[in-house]
């Protein structure tokens, strides 16, 4: 009788408990979108128009932003930095990316490392380096909140 106390107890416990489904991403459909916004910042870019480009980080005060001058913080603080830096679209230039490594770390996160070039014939020059992209799920959108650029 013992026993079979134990084992209605057990079933018991078991149906009582909460099951949690996590949410499965696909991390080529993932990869897939947070390239094409990529292009598409490219494209912007390549237009002149930092406010597009920008369009794809997180418009909040927590975006952080790594350069040659160290962390900054926040969207506009990034933006403004842009037009600091870029006045114009001749010293914009053409904007070319390479991706050397993608990974999703996690259901909300996404990695891309790759470098990043910068024609710049009206100038007279080429500026490149490298970059690392932390991109998150925030209201349903791909963002970038962390931007490592050298």
């Amino acid at each position: 009788m013992k026993n079979y106390i134990i084992l209605f107890l057990s079933i018991a416990l078991l149906h009582s408990c909460v099951s949690f489904e996590f949410e499965k991403t696909d991390e080529a459909e993932v990869e897939k979108t947070i390239l094409a916004q990529m292009q598409e910042q490219e494209n912007c870019w390549n237009k002149g128009d930092l406010e597009c480009f920008m369009q794809h980080y997180w418009q909040n005060d927590s975006l952080e932003f790594i350069g040659k001058s160290g962390l900054n913080l926040g969207w506009q603080t990034t933006l403004d930095n842009y037009k600091n830096s870029y006045k114009n679209k001749d010293e914009m230039g053409v904007l070319s990316f390479e991706y050397l490594k993608t990974k999703l770390i996690d259901h909300n996160t996404f990695h891309v490392i790759g470098e990043w070039k910068l024609e710049r014939p009206a100038v007279g020059d080429t500026l490149q380096g490298h970059f690392s992209l932390l991109w998150q799920q925030k209201n349903k959108q791909w963002v970038i909140v962390s931007d490592h650029s050298s």
